[in-house]
Formats: C-alpha cells, structure tokens, sequence
C-alpha cells in the first residue's frame, strides 16, 4: 500500500511504516490542487489540517482506503461522504489528551493566581502584591462540556484538588470516579467553571453565546482548550466587560483558519483587540495539545491504528 502523507510529523510515523512494508511518499509544498491530480495513485494518506478534505477531493482519490488525522478532530474531513466511500477514518486524540489536560489546569490556575498579569508588572518594576491576590481552586466547582478524551483527561488532572467536578454531553452514561455527569440545567446552575472539551460539530458551532451565557447562574470562568468557533467572542468580550465571566483561558479562537496554523486576517474585530488587552484573559495559539511528548504519542497512535486494520 502506498501512503502521502501532507504534513510533516515525528520521525517515527513514516520509520515505523517503512518496516511494516508500506510505500511512504511525502509531498509538503505543493497545493491541494497538485495533490487531487495525483491523489489516485495512493491507498492513504496522512494530514495534520493542511487543508480541508472535501468531496471532490475524495472524488479524485479513487484507491483510497484510509485517511489519518494527526490530531483530535477530523472537522476538516468530510465524514459523511468518506464513510459513504467506504474510507477508514483515522485520528489520534489519545495522543494529545494528557498534554490538552495539563495545559487546561495550567491556564485555569494562572488565571485564578494572576500569573500573566503579576508577571508583566514585575518586569515592568510594578511590586503589586495586594492587587494580584489570588483565589484558590479548593472548593470550586468545575464543569466540563465534553466528556471524551480530553475532558476525561482535564478531569483525572484536578483530582489532586478539593473539587467537585460535573460533566455536561450528549451522551449518556459517560461520567466516572473523576466527573458526575449532569443535566444542563444542572450543571449552569451550579458551575463555577467552565471548560469545554467538544469537537467542532453543527452543535457546538457558537454554542457559548449570550444566551448560554447568561443562563450560568453564578459568575463563572471560562477556559476553551477544544475549537474557536465554539464561543462568539463579542458575546464573551460583553460578559467580560459586565463581570459575568470573571476570566477567559483561550487556547483556540474563533478567528483562527481551518488549518489552525494561523489567524485568518492581519486586521482582527474589536473583539479580539479588547481580549488581547485583557488582564484577566489568558491567551496561548492553539498549543494545548502540543507537547514534545504528543508529537511523538500522536504519531505512535496514528501507527498503530493502521498496524490494526491493514496488517
């Protein structure tokens, strides 16, 4: 079998596919359109989010037999009609889950403690103990929207804490030791925390908007390690602004390209001018799952995925 593979990815992926006896061929440059030209040669191929796979794209790859994500989401993938095509779809969000739970406690703890903030006014020869007091997580509740790999993983992470934990999904009976699953209503009604761990579908396309917003009873925090376009950003600036979300923790933005590898225009909305001038808004370029351990973990996952089904 003969595999493409689009982005470059840990050494390993291609080595270990070498001596399982597949063909490896690596093409980082050239357009999508110079890619669909050839494509039909392949049995595979292997991307990051390089650019969108769509139906005429499937169209011209003819052979194709698997597609694998190196990554969590396969929202760039048209799912739909790849399955109608019959092709293995592949993605690997056991491989970055543990680096997207440390990176979720990390933001969460900075915001509480004010580490961003004290750290700039240090550096500037500001020594503002008073107004960088801290809160402490102990006796918090956090709520998780998503309750698959990476919110698992945020979840097992604040076990060392004196926390409770609640967990919103669509579906049933997904909570454990580490997260009791709720209703909606529920979970607004009580959450001190919000951190979402969702893929990018129909249902979570703006789905924390003013009205969501607004139904959290208390107050809350809000940490997005997951996609975006989940949150309207003018919506969350507005309830920043009022007080009703006391911080934000972004590691993904709505204004980010499908590819995820940079913002979509040199001139970003007020919105997001207003978050980056934010003391109380924590901001990292949609790294939480990009560890030097994930690449490797990813790449080892997307490997033994295939070793399963074709070997």
């Amino acid at each position: 079998m003969k595999i493409l593979h689009l982005d470059s990815n840990h050494d390993l992926l291609i080595n270990q596919l070498n001596v399982l006896g597949f063909i490896n061929d690596e093409d980082y440059t050239s357009s999508k359109e110079e890619i669909e030209a050839k494509i039909h040669e392949y049995d595979g191929f292997i991307i990051r989010s390089r650019f969108t796979i769509d139906k005429q794209f499937l169209d011209a790859a003819k052979n194709l037999k698997f597609i694998g994500r190196v990554g969590a989401g396969l929202e760039n993938i048209d799912c739909n009609y790849a399955n109608k095509k019959g092709v293995y779809l592949i993605s690997a969000p056991e491989g970055n889950r543990n680096a997207v739970g440390e990176h979720t406690l990390g933001m969460l703890l900075s915001l509480f403690n004010k580490l961003n903030k004290a750290d700039a006014e240090v550096r500037a020869g500001k020594w503002l103990r008073e107004d960088n007091r801290g809160i402490e997580l102990d006796g918090k509740i956090v709520g998780l929207i998503g309750y698959g790999n990476m919110g698992k993983a945020f979840a097992k992470k604040l076990k060392g804490f004196d926390v409770e934990v609640l967990c919103y999904d669509i579906k049933d009976n997904v909570g454990d030791a580490n997260a009791k699953q709720v209703s909606l209503s529920e979970f607004q009604e009580k959450v001190d925390v919000v951190s979402l761990h969702t893929p990018q579908t129909a249902l979570t396309l703006n789905m924390i908007n003013e009205s969501f917003i607004n139904q959290i009873k208390k107050p809350f925090w809000l940490l997005n390690t997951a996609r975006g376009k989940s949150v309207v950003t003018q919506d969350l600036v507005s309830a920043l602004k009022s007080g009703k979300v006391l911080g934000a923790g972004l590691d993904v933005l709505e204004y980010e390209k499908a590819s995820f590898e940079t913002l979509f225009s040199s001139e970003l909305p007020e919105a997001f001018q207003y978050l980056i001038n934010s003391k109380n808004v924590l901001l990292s370029p949609h790294v939480a799952g990009w560890t030097i351990e994930s690449k490797e973990k990813l790449a080892q996952t997307i490997v033994d995925k295939i070793k399963a089904k074709f070997c």
